[in-house]
């Protein structure tokens, strides 16, 4: 199944970037990509004949899909037709060479949806339906950060809600102990992925999988773009959040005398 589901990737991928082009907004992108992983995913897992080893992982990672892709989704649809940060800055980068260069840029996530389905590969691959320590302690951890992950996201949705000025800060439930508890959790879900894939052949080879994700967090997509944009809205409330809130593992808050 590897050969089709990475062609079906480039396709699927293909399609997305000529929608973006038509609507003149490349941010659903990161919802596409979230949708293919969980897709690629479930035709590894459920194409032949699961046990129920599988169909517990086709659960977990299924359940990761369709909330990230549908909170994205919705966003996006919500700002449009404003576009990303990123891709805003991208299309400055690129000028001149827009559409060409977005249209690598959605193969190449393709791609990266493909390498992080594949540990649901070797998963389907292995045809011991029992359940290992390891898919055990997989099972929890994936668990724990979905919970985490949709009460942050939750939290800052009624945050929002209750109080819409851009330059207001967060500072209620996880959001008291980190500056991104949601990416976080994020982590913590696909280090969950990787300990539920190490329990078959070969899965401990997926560990590229979570230090991808965990990087791009921290250092490309996600704590970085997001930092700037709060810092330029919010101005020094923020560097004071910044300040006595941990960017990224929750952590009690410090005083100002700790300062």
């Amino acid at each position: 199944m590897l050969f089709p589901v990475l062609i079906a990737n480039l396709i699927i991928f293909t399609a997305a970037w000529a929608f973006c082009v038509k609507i003149k907004n490349f941010s659903p992108v990161d919802a596409f990509w979230a949708i293919c992983i969980g897709l690629s995913a479930l035709v590894f897992l459920l194409a032949e004949n699961p046990n129920p080893r599988q169909i517990t992982a086709a659960i977990l990672i299924g359940a990761w899909s369709a909330r990230l892709g549908y909170h994205l989704a919705r966003r996006i649809a919500k700002h449009h037709p404003d576009e990303d940060t990123r891709y805003e800055k991208l299309r400055e980068v690129w000028s001149g060479k827009v559409n060409s260069m977005f249209l690598l840029f959605f193969l190449a996530q393709a791609l990266s949806a493909f390498a992080l389905a594949f540990p649901f590969h070797l998963i389907a691959a292995d045809p011991d339906p029992t359940f290992t320590p390891l898919s055990i302690i997989g099972t929890i951890v994936t668990l724990t950060g979905l919970i985490g992950e949709t009460i942050a996201d939750k939290q800052m949705s009624a945050f929002k809600a209750e109080d819409p000025s851009p330059k207001s800060i967060c500072r209620k439930g996880l959001w008291k102990y980190s500056r991104h508890p949601n990416y976080f959790f994020e982590s913590v879900i696909w280090i969950g992925f990787f300990i539920f894939a190490a329990g078959s052949p070969w899965g401990w080879t997926t560990i590229y999988a979570p230090a991808i994700i965990t990087f791009l967090l921290l250092k490309v997509t996600g704590i970085p773009p997001t930092e700037a944009s709060a810092l330029k809205r919010k101005g020094e409330a923020y560097r004071e959040y910044q300040r006595t809130t941990s960017a990224f593992i929750p952590l009690p808050p410090k005083s100002s005398s700790d300062l």
